[in-house]
């Protein structure tokens, strides 16, 4: 999903295009899916994002691009839920991800991956505890209760095929997934989880949490 303005993070530059140690977010996204064990990849941008589009074609120029899908512009759930109904994924479960997670790697996305396999049905929903959040120093908006715990939603989730409506395009269906791994734990919104993203990719992020972590699954 790589279609948002960032108006929150304060420049012109189009959200998914914000550079994060020198790289747009979206290319760092786009690489930890190649890297990772799912079979195709779809960009969803936006008319808000017609740089990102842009850029999405040089990109194809010096590397494998994926397909452009051009959602209305209609807001982060109706656009997915667009994009499912326009991509043909053969009755397998989808891979819904967020272009302002910097940290991603191919590792996490299977990680999320297996996580889903092993829970109950076919759909998961993925999130980070607010508190390991605040921890990193990242913001923590749209935080919601589980289980007595209050978590944050991480942009990304595997949406079932009996999930596909528009009520659970966003990863509201099925299991939920909580975990602490920094690699999911970092959205950037604003220009502070910028920084926070760029300290830490001068750290070796690219291994599983060791740290007292917590990675567990639990029913909707």
């Amino acid at each position: 999903m790589c279609g948002g303005r960032g108006s929150r993070l304060g420049d012109e530059t189009e959200k998914p295009l914000r550079a994060i140690a020198g790289r747009p977010m979206v290319d760092r996204v786009l690489d930890a899916l190649a890297e990772s064990r799912i079979a195709a990849t779809h960009a969803v941008v936006s008319p808000h994002a017609t740089r990102t589009r842009a850029h999405l074609a040089e990109r194809a120029t010096d590397s494998p691009s994926p397909p452009v899908v051009d959602a209305p512009g209609n807001g982060y759930v109706a656009d997915l839920q667009y994009a499912m109904d326009a991509v043909d994924a053969g009755g397998d479960p989808l891979l819904t991800v967020a272009a302002d997670l910097p940290l991603l790697d191919g590792a996490a996305v299977n990680a999320v991956i297996d996580a889903a396999r092993a829970a109950d049905g076919d759909s998961l929903t993925v999130c980070v505890p607010a508190a390991r959040k605040r921890e990193l120093g990242v913001s923590a908006d749209a935080t919601t209760a589980i289980d007595g715990r209050e978590v944050v939603p991480a942009g990304i989730n595997v949406v079932g095929t009996g999930d596909r409506e528009a009520n659970d395009a966003d990863g509201d269906g099925g299991a939920v997934h909580l975990t602490d791994d920094v690699r999911i734990a970092v959205n950037v919104n604003y220009p502070s989880d910028a920084r926070t993203a760029e300290r830490l990719l001068k750290h070796d992020v690219t291994q599983p949490p060791v740290d007292g972590s917590v990675d567990h699954h639990t029913d909707q």
